[in-house]
């Protein structure tokens, strides 16, 4: 994450956009999904990516902040 030029907040859970038997369908993990909500608190932008570099550069990019991260694994 070193390097990010955003501020990364880790959470125990995030809701999933992706689904595991989506796998096979993208074997060079090209999906991503975004889901963008707003209510009275603001704009909330969930994203879920095989590959987190591209999910986390275009969250950065549209600036704002702090990015809530999951760990996976």
């Amino acid at each position: 994450m070193s390097g990010m030029p955003y501020r990364a907040e880790f959470v125990e859970s995030l809701p999933d956009l992706i689904d595991e038997s989506e796998y096979a369908d993208y074997p060079r993990g090209g999906l991503v999904r975004i889901r963008i909500s707003a209510d009275e608190s603001g704009v909330h932008v969930l994203g879920d990516a095989f590959r987190p570099e591209v999910l986390e550069s275009l969250l950065a990019a549209l600036g704002a902040g702090p990015i809530e991260q999951m760990l996976c694994g």
